[in-house]
This record gives C-alpha cells, sequence and structure tokens, in this order.
C-alpha cells in the first residue's frame, strides 16, 4: 500500500512538473517570439514560401495587399472594436472564391483578446453566393495570422506563417 502512495505521488508530481515545464516553453498555443519587418513583406513572404495548389499559384497575380483602413475594418474584421498598430489584408480583386488573410501587429498584451474579438466576428458567409470553408486565427508574437478560405489553403498558409 506504501509503494502505491508513493507511485501515485511522483505520477502526481511528473505531470505537474510536466505541465509546469510545457507552460514556461510557449505550450499555450501562440508563439512569443516577436516577427520584425513589415506586413507586407511577411505577407509576401507567407504567398512566397507556402505550399499551394498550382489554381491557387496561377491566380496570385489578380490579389492585392493592401493596408488595412478603418472604411475597411468592419467588412474584413468583421468589427471596428479592434486596436492594432498596422494591419494589411490580401484578397483576389475579382474572384468567385471566398479568400482573405489577414496580418495585424497588436500590443502583445492584446493578443488574445483580438484573436476572440475576430472569431465572434468575423463571418464565413460575407461573400455573394460564395462561404468561405474555414477560418484560422493564429498569433506570433505581435502579429496575428486571420485567414478565411478553404481548409487546403489555410493549412499552406498557416505552415508559412509560422516559419516566418
Amino acid at each position: 500500500m506504501r509503494n502505491r502512495k508513493k507511485t501515485t505521488f511522483v505520477m502526481g508530481l511528473l505531470i505537474l512538473l510536466t505541465g509546469l515545464a510545457c507552460a514556461a516553453c510557449g505550450g499555450g498555443g501562440s508563439n512569443s517570439e516577436k516577427l520584425e519587418g513589415s506586413l507586407q513583406d511577411m505577407m509576401a513572404s507567407l504567398y512566397a514560401n507556402a505550399d499551394l495548389v498550382q489554381d491557387f499559384k496561377d491566380n496570385l497575380d489578380s490579389y492585392e495587399t493592401i493596408d488595412l483602413t478603418d472604411d475597411l475594418e468592419i467588412s474584413i474584421l468583421g468589427t471596428d472594436q479592434i486596436t492594432y498598430t498596422e494591419g494589411v489584408v490580401s484578397m483576389p480583386m475579382m474572384s468567385s472564391m471566398a479568400y482573405q488573410c489577414v496580418l495585424l501587429r497588436v500590443d502583445e498584451a492584446d493578443v488574445e483578446s483580438v484573436k476572440q474579438a475576430l472569431k465572434d466576428n468575423a463571418d464565413l458567409d460575407k461573400w455573394v453566393c460564395v462561404s468561405a470553408e474555414t477560418m484560422l486565427i493564429e498569433s506570433r508574437g505581435d502579429v496575428i495570422f486571420f485567414i478565411m478560405c478553404d481548409k487546403e489553403t489555410a493549412s499552406a498558409m498557416s505552415s508559412a506563417f509560422q516559419k516566418l
């Protein structure tokens, strides 16, 4: 009986230490590493390094990356209540595909609340006649990656974002 209590105690201690180690190493789902450079350059890097299907790559010349302005916030972010220091959105100028990719630089203390605001306010059905299949919202340091599109493209762009 004594050995069982000792083993249970040791196992509990190991679980606790593992949990603390994961938390200390950023196991919470967002990387605290700061990304340097402009968001325009980061977006260009995402497209250059993402493992995108050829059809998507063939149409990239019809996509434009522009600075996010006050008059675009509601249509792009779903709300005008998000505070950011820099923002860009990439989207096709004309397409029958539901797609937008956004990079936002925010105060690091606000990252999680901004991610939640995006999740709460984004509309996958905002396009005429088409809907985005998925939405991903991730962060690295003070940069938030927010994409709405098909799952394959979202996954490829997310992988490229994590490699920045």
